[in-house]
């Protein structure tokens, strides 16, 4: 279902598109009735020759009910809409799972800076590898992420791995991706942030197990740190 969507590469990212399709549904469901009952309107009380217009005398229980009980409808679907979307952000934002993997992104008008801590597991210190618009992640491992925002407003955005985070000057906002299909995956700002927002984008790299070593290796072994800030 929603072909139209992003591939998704997400251990979560099934779940996400379960609430978009819940609600899509629900919408449609909704307007097909609406405009439905809007069209039978049309034609049966359309003007005929021959018929003149008549009065109908208002029935206040009816009213009542063509009120209340479309309200009722509209309150037990949108309390579903919770129940479901309740469990899928406790998934996302609240159990974030363990992780050896740590990365701290930075958004800045108008690039992405993405930091990794040394072998010494802190950030800000010497050992620390940073790149512009580009980080690399592991496939099938959690990765945790710290995010912040240097100047305005960033909107940290991968669609494939159904994230999205607004994030704020002078705040670190938790998140974590596990993607599952190794890659190379859009990372746009999709918070209007200036006149280069549309070029606020990087690379997301997913790597395969083996690859992922590999390029960790080359990162702390003083060869080559292909996109590293300088």
């Amino acid at each position: 279902f929603l072909s139209w969507l992003p591939e998704n590469v997400s251990t979560f990212g099934r779940d996400i598109d379960g609430i978009i399709a819940l609600i899509y549904y629900i919408t449609l469901a909704w307007f097909i009735a609406t405009m439905g009952t809007f069209a039978v309107f049309l034609v049966r009380y359309r003007r005929r020759a021959g018929r003149p217009a008549g009065y109908i005398k208002g029935d206040r229980w009816r009213e009542v009910a063509w009120v209340l009980l479309p309200c009722l409808l509209v309150l037990v679907l949108d309390l579903w809409i919770d129940f479901k979307g309740a469990r899928v952000w406790a998934k996302v934002k609240i159990e974030s799972p363990a992780s050896d993997v740590h990365i701290r992104v930075t958004g800045k008008q108008f690039n992405w800076v993405v930091t990794y801590p040394g072998p010494d597991g802190r950030f800000d210190t010497a050992d620390d590898k940073t790149f512009l618009d580009e980080m690399h992640v592991p496939a099938g491992k959690p990765v945790r992420l710290t995010l912040e925002a240097k100047d305005v407003i960033h909107s940290f955005f991968l669609p494939n791995l159904r994230l999205k985070q607004d994030i704020l000057p002078g705040r670190s906002i938790p998140a974590w991706l596990d993607a599952m299909k190794p890659g190379q995956y859009e990372l746009p700002c999709a918070h209007l942030c200036g006149v280069g927002h549309s070029g606020m984008k990087a690379t997301l790299i997913v790597h395969e197990a083996t690859d992922w070593d590999a390029w960790v290796g080359e990162q702390w072994s003083g060869s080559a740190r292909p996109g590293e800030k300088t």
